[in-house]
């Protein structure tokens, strides 16, 4: 087996360790700022992970033990890692050092990555954090600034490196312009986070003698045609129910995702085949990275699958439904099928 199929069978059975939760609600709950540091590595392990996985038959998964810890695939990425063919088997390595609090191995590991990669905004902000996570007082250090300076200028809307950006000024004393940095960000969460992230740039502001930021407009009452909460109605097909019998506990993931872009969710639901019929209604709630948003789109592609596995990853002998292309806002809902000829 060739060094590149060992290491995609990892990164595909590391990935179901490392299920960054689908049914997860977005990562901005935060309470206070120095616990704003603490989001990140999920984000980009999914990013990372989806990005790995772009053709499963290439490999007969079969030919590779699959591990049953995330230990023991941590195991296997560091066997491995002298003949990772490219940044990616780096990324994954350097992401499941994060899950197991080996900090400076991650840091270390995200170094790797930036040899080959050295200008990617989710990678350079992945790297700043984790030098912050081998400092006692989690402090970013010049390098770890320089890298977030760099990840915004390749992104200026990233928001990680924006909120990481944020702290590393507050914390050399500067908040006036972690004030400045933090509020864009506001127009990109959700009101519940939103509500969190104003306070504490009110702190800021206030620290640095300003007044308060001025409170926000009432957002305006929402209407059918006008949200872009996505309904969708899943069936399983009367005469595939009729002659193939599947597990009432076998998951039924229902997922949009950017039609012609990357397999990552945009939105995603977790249910059982138990429940079909189901409509459910995907929102911005419902995404796994807060920077892919439903409600950014104006055009998904909706899918349903059953996987037995619980893997969100597809996996060999998954059912799902055709695709089907919906404009936003939804007008009606999408009605997918499963086991459709």
């Amino acid at each position: 087996m060739s060094s590149s199929s060992l290491i995609f069978a990892l990164v595909g059975a590391l990935a179901t360790l490392l299920v960054f939760g689908l049914v997860l609600r977005p990562l901005w709950r935060i309470r206070r700022a120095s616990t704003l540091l603490l989001i990140a590595g999920l984000t980009l392990t999914s990013a990372g992970t989806y990005r790995l996985v772009g053709n499963p038959t290439a490999l007969d998964a079969s030919m590779v033990e699959r591990p049953q810890s995330i230990e023991q695939a941590l195991s296997q990425l560091e066997r491995s890692r002298d003949s990772f063919p490219d940044h990616e088997g780096w990324v994954m390595l350097a992401s499941a050092y994060a899950r197991v609090d080996k900090f400076e191995q991650a840091r270390d590991a995200w170094e790797e990555v930036l040899k080959r990669v050295p200008e990617d905004a989710n990678f350079l902000a992945a790297a700043a954090e984790a030098r912050a996570q081998t400092d006692a007082q989690r402090r970013f250090d010049p390098r770890a600034v320089d890298y977030l300076q760099r990840a915004l200028k390749a992104d200026p809307q990233h928001q990680r490196a924006r909120l990481f950006m944020g702290i590393a000024l507050r914390q050399q004393d500067k908040p006036a312009e972690a004030a400045r940095m933090w509020e864009p960000l506001l127009a990109q969460v959700d009101v519940a986070n939103a509500e969190t992230l104003r306070a504490e740039i009110d702190g800021a502001r206030k620290d640095a003698g300003l007044p308060p930021l001025p409170p926000p407009a009432a957002a305006p009452a929402s209407t059918g045609s006008a949200s872009k909460g996505l309904v969708v109605e899943v069936a399983l097909d009367p005469a595939f129910a009729a002659r193939v019998r599947l597990r009432g506990d076998a998951i039924v993931f229902v997922i949009a995702r950017a039609p012609d872009g990357p397999p990552m969710p945009v939105a995603v639901e977790k249910h059982s085949v138990a429940d079909l019929p189901l409509t459910v209604t995907l929102d911005d709630a419902d995404g796994p990275m807060p920077t892919a948003r439903l409600s950014a789109l104006q055009e998904v592609e909706v899918i349903a699958r059953i996987s037995e596995s619980g893997n969100p990853m597809r996996q060999e002998g998954d059912l799902e439904s055709k695709p089907v292309r919906a404009q936003l806002p939804a007008k009606q809902p999408v009605k997918l099928t499963l086991g459709a000829e």
